[in-house]
């Protein structure tokens, strides 16, 4: 996959997860999984190439799916560490070098979440993850915040009505 790839995969895998995260828990995993490689790989290595940062971020992605199929309890709290921790850094715009303590705060709050709280934790993260994941890859600075909040409410009701019809009345 060459780099000018990566923001049109990313967005098309940020939509799947922002409307199927809850039905497709392993592609959930899976992309939280890529996305994490495709974030951490600069900060891991000085001047990665970039055809490094795709293969961190497949091999990622892979373990995640894996992780979702072979140990789901582990996966759920891995992946609700990722996005909470996420989620808490990118709303209070810490710098990196302060944000690890909120990451670490967001990520347990979140895997708890996840854990206790399955079916709308999963919901609500899989919508803010690929609301995320989309907004990154779209350049429209203007409109950041209110696209992001869209996009993960349009998630948040499209997943929940989805789970509704599921049930039995």
């Amino acid at each position: 996959m060459s780099q000018p790839l990566l923001p049109i995969v990313s967005i098309v895998l940020g939509a799947l997860i922002l409307l199927f995260g809850r039905r497709l828990f392993w592609l959930f995993v899976a992309v939280v999984g890529f996305w994490m490689g495709v974030e951490l790989t600069p900060y891991l290595l000085q001047h990665p190439p970039p055809w490094l940062g795709i293969v961190v971020a497949l091999l990622l992605g892979v373990i995640g799916a894996a992780l979702a199929f072979i140990l789901q309890k582990l996966a759920i709290a891995i992946s609700g560490f990722v996005v909470g921790g996420y989620l808490v850094v990118t709303l209070l715009h810490l710098p990196p070098q302060q944000s690890w303590i909120a990451f670490l705060i967001g990520g347990i709050l979140g895997a708890i979440l996840l854990l206790v709280l399955f079916d709308w934790a999963l919901i609500f993260f899989s919508a803010m993850a690929g609301a995320g994941i989309i907004v990154r890859h779209v350049h429209a600075p203007t409109i950041e915040t209110m696209l992001f909040l869209g996009l993960a409410i349009l998630g948040i009701v499209f997943q929940a009505a989805l789970l509704g019809r599921r049930r039995p009345s």
